[in-house]
């Protein structure tokens, strides 16, 4: 089972994000384009386990003790750089508590043992990949000049900042995630509380 752990995002964001993707997508028609029911703020990506694993791992999870999240939806960027970009994703500004439950998280993860996480934390919810290569923030060796996003960036840059909404996250969730030839499916398998 192909496991990750996310917060999910308020209705009304993802409706204004599926509105700005219609507005702009046409700009890049080679990219692959999230479908907007399956955006969610990852705090940690486990991978394949088995079945036990993954009983021990809600276990793990429900001992957690976090506060809520808030979180604003704002701005866009490129990974790994707007020069050479392989994703489009959006912004999202929180405060210390975001940063600090993906800490937990990890955390604890790492005591069943999940191999902790080797880089910082970046929240962002990920709206189109370029074809093939890594979807990874992280440079990679591949990496080159890329004009695939630049009629989108042309067309960005002269809008003021798109901003989706702010929102509170009060649980987090145990995901699975099933890869398909039409996109992955996300089912959430338990949540968990914040207070």
């Amino acid at each position: 089972m192909r496991i990750f752990i996310a917060l999910d995002i308020d209705d009304a964001i993802r409706e204004r994000i599926a509105r700005f993707i219609e507005g702009v997508r046409g700009f890049v028609p080679d990219a692959r384009w999230v479908r907007p029911e399956s955006l969610h703020v990852t705090l940690k990506f486990i991978g394949e386990k088995p079945e036990l694993a993954v009983e021990e791992i809600k276990v793990a999870l429900a001992t957690i003790e976090a506060a809520a999240v808030e979180m604003d939806f704002r701005g866009y960027g490129f990974f790994p750089t707007a020069k050479a970009p392989r994703v489009f994703w959006i912004g999202l500004q929180a405060g210390p508590q975001l940063a600090s439950l993906a800490a937990t998280i990890d955390d604890t993860m790492a005591s069943l043992p999940i191999a902790k996480e080797i880089h910082a934390f970046s929240p962002h919810l990920t709206l189109a990949r370029g074809p093939g290569g890594s979807g990874s923030p992280r440079r990679q060796k591949a990496d080159r000049a890329n004009p695939m996003f630049q009629r989108l960036q042309e067309k960005l840059s002269a809008l003021p900042p798109p901003e989706f909404g702010t929102m509170t996250a009060r649980q987090f969730f145990l995901y699975q995630s099933q890869l398909s030839p039409k996109g992955s499916t996300y089912t959430k398998l338990k949540s968990f509380g914040l207070r």
